[in-house]
C-alpha cells in the first residue's frame, strides 16, 4: 500500500510539475465594440468603463487613403460595432495598443476580414497558418481587395514604395493628360482604384449612390 501510495504522490508532482512548465495562455476580456479606427483596428469598452484601443494580430488592413480601405473599415463595423466581443489579450505595441485576436459575437474577425479579402495575413507577425490559408483562398477567389491585379500591401504603402508592376500617380496622370479626365459613370471605370480617386481627387459624388463611402458597388464590393 505505501509503495503505491508513493507512486500516486510521484504521479501528482509530476503533473503538477508539468502544468507549471506549460505557457501561459494570453489573458482574455470582454467587453463592447464602441469604434472602428479602420479595418484592423477597434475600440472596446471593457467591464471597467474604459476604452481599449485594440490593433488585431495577424493581419493588416489597407490604409484609410488606399483602395479598399474604406471597405475594410465597413466590413469590420459590420462585423463588430455595437457587438459584444472577447479580446485574446497579447499586451501592446509601441502606439500602446493592446494586440489582440477579437471576437465578435462568437465570430473571429481577424479570419474574416481576411476570408473577405479586406485585410492581408501579416506574415511578419503570423503564427496562426490558418490566416494565411484563408488569404490564398481569398486571391485565388479575387475576392475584395484581390480585385485588384496587384494590390500594394500597407506595410509597402505606409513607407512610401511601390510595387514594380504599379505606376506611381505622377505616371498616370500624365500619360492621362488630366487628372480627372472625362468618365463620369460606374460603367467607365477600370477598376476600383480609378473609382475612388474620381470620388475622393475629382469630387465625382454620384459614383457613390448610397453615400457610404464606397463609390461603384460593382467594383468594390
Amino acid at each position: 500500500m505505501a509503495h503505491i501510495k508513493r507512486r500516486h504522490m510521484n504521479l501528482i508532482v509530476y503533473l503538477l510539475i508539468m502544468l507549471a512548465t506549460l505557457p501561459v495562455q494570453a489573458n482574455e476580456w470582454s467587453g463592447t465594440v464602441v469604434g472602428i479606427s479602420d479595418g484592423d483596428t477597434l475600440t472596446v469598452l471593457n467591464g471597467q468603463k474604459r476604452q481599449v484601443k485594440i490593433r488585431m494580430t495577424e493581419i493588416d488592413a489597407p490604409e484609410s487613403k488606399q483602395a479598399f480601405g474604406t471597405q475594410s473599415k465597413k466590413s469590420l463595423s459590420d462585423l463588430c460595432f455595437k457587438k459584444s466581443v472577447i479580446v485574446n489579450d497579447q499586451g501592446t505595441d509601441r502606439y500602446k495598443r493592446t494586440l489582440g485576436r477579437v471576437k465578435c459575437d462568437g465570430i473571429d474577425a481577424n479570419a474574416e476580414q481576411v476570408r473577405h479579402g479586406m485585410a492581408w495575413a501579416y506574415r511578419q507577425y503570423l503564427k496562426d497558418p490558418a490566416i494565411a490559408a484563408l488569404e490564398d483562398v481569398a486571391k485565388s477567389a479575387r475576392v475584395g481587395l484581390w480585385s485588384e491585379d496587384n494590390p500594394t500591401p500597407p506595410w509597402e504603402f505606409r513607407h512610401g514604395k511601390k510595387t514594380a508592376k504599379q505606376k506611381p500617380k505622377a505616371d498616370i496622370l500624365a500619360s492621362s493628360g488630366d487628372s480627372c479626365g472625362e468618365k463620369r459613370t460606374c460603367k467607365q471605370m477600370s477598376s476600383c482604384s480609378e473609382a475612388n480617386h474620381y470620388l475622393n481627387d475629382c469630387g465625382l459624388s454620384r459614383l457613390d449612390r448610397d453615400h457610404d463611402g464606397v463609390p461603384c458597388e460593382s467594383l468594390c464590393r
